[in-house]
């Protein structure tokens, strides 16, 4: 990689060579991240319906970490306070932080945070962010929200200058990275990189050995297919997909792809994953648009695993599957067919901090 693509923080060497990389999700958390919802253009003519269950959301993760939300002001700050009275949230275990974002989708613009076990330190990578392929402008202000929460900590902070967002990749704390082709090779994100230079990205700033590709995403996912709507790792070698049973579904073809792919996949030691089936659940359709509704897109926290439902006959089906994967942890649902609405669920909303 050529010199100008060094990070800009005055590091020599990348995040890897110095021992620091991405946990996966179900390590410990030190807190999660969020950035309070306020764009009413990602939820038209319903945002007023998704605080209820955002705040059931934020007052669950809080029972078991610390909750960090990204306000505008005083005023959201006190608007967010007020739902979660409702819901009877732990409120000294949340912390507001003055930074205004244009968005709510914590995961794709929130930090990427890498630890050093060995030195118990953190850092945080602050990619660039242009809102799924410059999709829906602006997004100046979320773009520099990774960097604001690094000078809060005063710990290091690097920019690798290419574009990547938290939803399009997956890790197993291993030294695995899961993601798919249809997100990062697409020409809105880095159309001068190639597969093995994002390879080389991924591989230095994120600390993992191994990079597994998969293909497409789910119909109704404006993200161009990212992985938290599609496969997750929920051990170091077993992960979760959704799988389509209905053939007349136009996500069927697709998810059956996706199942064959990975069944080719081999993990850092060489070998296969263990693969359990998730359901899709039926279609949800609101003002004649497909919405990206998966269980997939559950919240792995400290305490429980946050699954969003969507009144829908399979869901339950799809929470003991998922408690079956996570013996240490209870499996919640939660209706997120207004929150599908914004494109995203609870797994877009949020990104964790974890503990060193």
């Amino acid at each position: 990689m050529s010199q100008q693509n060094l990070p800009t923080s005055g590091l020599s060497v990348f995040p890897k060579q110095l021992g620091f990389h991405f946990p996966a999700e179900f390590a410990p958390h030190t807190a999660t991240w969020l950035s309070w919802p306020h764009k009413e253009a990602s939820w038209p003519g319903k945002i007023n319906t998704i605080f209820p269950k955002y705040a059931e959301f934020i007052k669950r993760v809080a029972e078991g970490e610390l909750v960090n939300i990204n306000v505008a002001n005083d005023a959201m700050k006190q608007f967010a306070i007020g739902h979660l009275e409702k819901v009877g949230a732990d409120l000294r275990k949340i912390n507001f932080f003055l930074h205004p974002t244009n968005d709510a989708w914590c995961r794709d613009h929130g930090p990427a945070f890498l630890i050093h076990p060995m030195e118990k330190k953190k850092m945080i990578v602050d990619w660039g962010y242009n809102a799924w392929g410059g999709k829906y402008p602006p997004f100046d202000l979320d773009d520099v929200i990774p960097t604001l929460i690094a000078k809060h900590y005063n710990i290091p902070v690097v920019h690798p200058g290419i574009v990547m967002e938290g939803g399009s990749v997956e890790f197993n704390g291993k030294g695995t990275l899961l993601t798919t082709r249809a997100c990062l090779l697409n020409p809105n994100r880095n159309p001068h990189l190639n597969q093995s230079q994002i390879e080389e990205y991924l591989s230095n700033y994120y600390g993992v050995n191994h990079i597994l590709w998969l293909g497409d995403g789910i119909i109704g996912d404006d993200t161009d297919g990212h992985i938290d709507d599609l496969t997750r790792f929920v051990n170091s070698d077993t992960v979760v997909t959704i799988v389509e049973e209905n053939k007349s579904d136009e996500n069927y073809e697709i998810l059956q792809d996706n199942l064959k792919e990975l069944s080719t996949l081999r993990l850092e030691n060489g070998r296969q994953l263990n693969i359990v089936e998730l359901p899709m659940p039926s279609p949800v359709v609101y003002e004649d648009q497909r919405l990206p509704a998966s269980y997939a897109n559950f919240y792995i926290a400290n305490k429980y695993v946050v699954v969003p439902t969507f009144r829908d006959k399979n869901d339950d089906k799809a929470l003991q599957i998922l408690q079956s994967c996570f013996p240490d942890r209870q499996v919640i649902g939660l209706d997120s067919t207004d929150i599908i609405w914004g494109l995203g669920s609870f797994h877009c909303l949020s990104q964790q901090e974890p503990a060193v």
